[in-house]
């Protein structure tokens, strides 16, 4: 914490003060651990400081634990979690933030009662507003592009703009912007910053650079 305005802030409000800042989260997953780090490395290097690292890639807890010594200046979490067990060898493995794909109020509480921000996947406002109401940091919109995309956020805002949003599905290194404009606290992404011929001919300095023009579309919206 950099002040004591940031050491009285709850978990989840600390997660959504970090989404502002930086506005982006890159999500990986691989089958390969040693693929996973340099991945982390390269997007990291092109200054995106929130990184996902999904559980059902391959060895995820030992990616996210050396993740955490060897990129100490990011914040390290995960993503495709789906039952109780999983959560918790995720807890114990370090995570700093928790993605899952739907609404479960076990998931939610136990991730809450650890501290650990947990947002999770929802489509319609039903679903968003469940999320909301049992204690979500934030909540992920997924798959956005196959309900409306940017539209679909847009028209969220009347209704649900008090719930922070995170599209992902959909966004692009060209239309994050747009989310954020559209009102998304935050976007993921996976394949647009991880192109098949970069990560195929280990042209880690190409993922740098998605990450790159990212981070730089998205600074004007950074608080």
């Amino acid at each position: 914490m950099n002040s004591l305005v940031d050491s009285v802030l709850t978990p989840s409000q600390s997660w959504r003060k970090l989404l502002k800042q930086n506005r982006a989260i890159a999500v990986i997953r691989t089958d390969d651990p040693k693929q996973g780090v340099n991945m982390a490395k390269a997007v990291a290097a092109g200054g995106m400081n929130i990184i996902e690292i999904t559980w059902n890639s391959h060895n995820p807890a030992e990616i996210i634990q050396q993740l955490k010594q060897e990129l100490p200046h990011c914040t390290i979490g995960t993503g495709t979690i789906l039952t109780l067990e999983e959560l918790e060898t995720a807890i114990a493995a370090g995570i700093q933030f928790c993605f899952t794909p739907h609404v479960n109020q076990t998931l939610i509480k136990t991730a809450i009662d650890q501290e650990i921000p947990i947002i999770p996947g929802a489509l319609s406002p039903t679903e968003i507003i469940t999320a909301w109401q049992a204690g979500a940091s934030c909540v992920k919109v997924f798959p956005v592009q196959a309900i409306g995309g940017i539209a679909y956020i847009r028209g969220l805002q009347g209704p649900l703009g008090s719930i922070p949003l995170i599209p992902t599905g959909g966004v692009t290194l060209d239309n994050a912007a747009y989310f954020i404009e559209a009102g998304a606290i935050a976007v993921g992404l996976s394949s647009q910053l991880f192109p098949h011929h970069a990560l195929d001919n280990q042209q880690w300095d190409v993922i740098t650079q998605q990450a790159t023009f990212l981070r730089q579309h998205l600074s004007r919206f950074q608080q």
